[in-house]
């Protein structure tokens, strides 16, 4: 038997929010895989956080991940968990220095950086992982293997729909760091890249063409009630009865706040939240917020060999997760991310799986349906071996889902049927 390399992969994080802490998590919980030495974070509070869970060396706590990168070389990775508009730049610099590297998605904002980056990470032979964590999950792997052992004869068509949860909606993409798709990228892509990803995955072959249609319907100015402010804070008419309150969501219901930096005490935490609300894009009402990231979203897409998919994005949903049919010529699959039922037409028998029932060492976890660990765990492996084949998200395996989203973007704006390029 093999024995188990015990030496950790170094690891510099640029950006200490939420994703960022995450792969912090990790190398506590997996102290011989994965340890942390570098921290780049322009918030002070967070960058100090930071530094001390993770025991990260005072010298090696910077604002920016420009100054990070101007360093010589001094682990052996660089976790990119930076806004959208910072990813493409780091991750060329940090290929220049010859780090191996995990990048939060999207892979850059544009397709043409995409394909520059995918090549140059090629050319550099650096192992290079992108965070398209679904494939880690037990749900999407359960139904990957009932598709490619052709449990339900060959695949026709597959219907998928991506709740957002309406909260989750006014949180992230109306009021958060994605409520401009100019800025960051267009919600089909920071949203929705995972499940483009993960079509691609199951069906096992290229995409030729795409339409989508959607836009903004309902956060803006012109359906904004009758005398409401700039502020949830500012005495709005009707915040006791809007769903959307900020009052309710961060304030009184406690939720979504991750996005503060917040003190330990629990009694100081509803002044800071207050006084975030009061001068921050989260107090700020939805319907004027200078957002434009559609709210609801359809694409209807082609793969190689004609399998046809419906994929839809819903702001205006009471849940979350996602929902699955898979449609072949001797059986189908309908699931909800927590199980799902195949039924064969021959037999007439159904069968539910779930995926919590599933007890694999790789795929323990909560993060997205189960997956963020067993991806971290499989890249440290595949830095340690340096073989990119150890990881389910190699960097050009995810272009795929990019292409996807960018004549998604083109369609929708065009109306037209755009060819995906390869």
């Amino acid at each position: 038997m093999e024995k188990k390399t015990t030496v950790p992969v170094t690891a510099i994080v640029l950006g200490a929010s939420g994703r960022g802490k995450l792969y912090g998590d990790y190398s506590l919980e997996h102290p011989d895989d994965l340890q942390i030495v570098g921290i780049a974070e322009l918030v002070e509070l967070r960058r100090n956080m930071y530094r001390d869970k993770y025991h990260v060396p005072a010298g090696n706590c910077v604002a920016t991940w420009e100054e990070m990168l101007n360093r010589p070389k001094f682990a052996d990775a660089v976790i990119i968990a930076t806004p959208d508009h910072l990813h493409y730049a780091p991750c060329m610099k940090a290929l220049d220095l010859g780090y191996d590297i995990l990048l939060e998605k999207p892979i850059a904002q544009t397709e043409e950086e995409c394909r520059r980056l995918v090549a140059y990470a090629k050319e550099k032979g650096k192992i290079v992982g992108l965070t398209h964590v679904l494939r880690y999950s037990p749900y999407f792997l359960m139904l990957k293997e009932m598709v490619s052992s052709k449990r339900i004869g060959e695949l026709v068509s597959i219907q998928h729909f991506e709740p957002v949860d309406h909260v989750h909606m006014s949180h992230s993409y109306v009021r958060g760091s994605w409520r401009d798709s100019e800025a960051s990228t267009p919600l089909v892509l920071a949203k929705s890249s995972h499940d483009l990803d993960i079509l691609h995955w199951i069906i096992g072959k290229p995409c030729t063409k795409v339409a989508a249609f959607g836009d903004l319907a309902h956060f803006k100015s012109e359906k904004a009630p009758a005398g409401v402010p700039a502020r949830c804070t500012d005495g709005c008419p009707v915040e006791a009865t809007c769903p959307y309150s900020a009052l309710k969501i961060y304030y009184r219901d406690r939720t979504w706040l991750y996005v503060f930096d917040l003190p330990e005490d629990y009694d100081e935490q509803g002044k800071v939240i207050l006084e975030n609300l009061k001068n921050g894009n989260y107090g700020k009402c939805v319907y004027h917020c200078q957002n434009n990231q559609p709210d609801h979203y359809m694409m209807l897409i082609e793969f190689e060999g004609g399998v046809t998919v419906n994929f839809s994005i819903e702001a205006f949903t009471s849940y979350s997760g996602r929902r699955t049919r898979i449609m072949g010529t001797h059986g189908d699959i309908v699931g909800d991310m927590e199980s799902f039922t195949h039924t064969d037409f021959a037999s007439g028998v159904s069968k539910t799986y779930r995926a919590d029932a599933v007890d694999a060492l790789n795929y323990e976890g909560v993060g997205h349906g189960g997956g963020d660990a067993g991806m971290i765990h499989d890249w440290v492996e595949a830095i340690r071996k340096q073989d990119a084949s150890l990881m389910s998200t190699p960097l050009d395996e995810s272009l795929e889902s990019h292409l996807m989203a960018f004549a998604a973007e083109r369609s929708r704006k065009e109306n037209k049927v755009i060819a995906v390029e390869h």
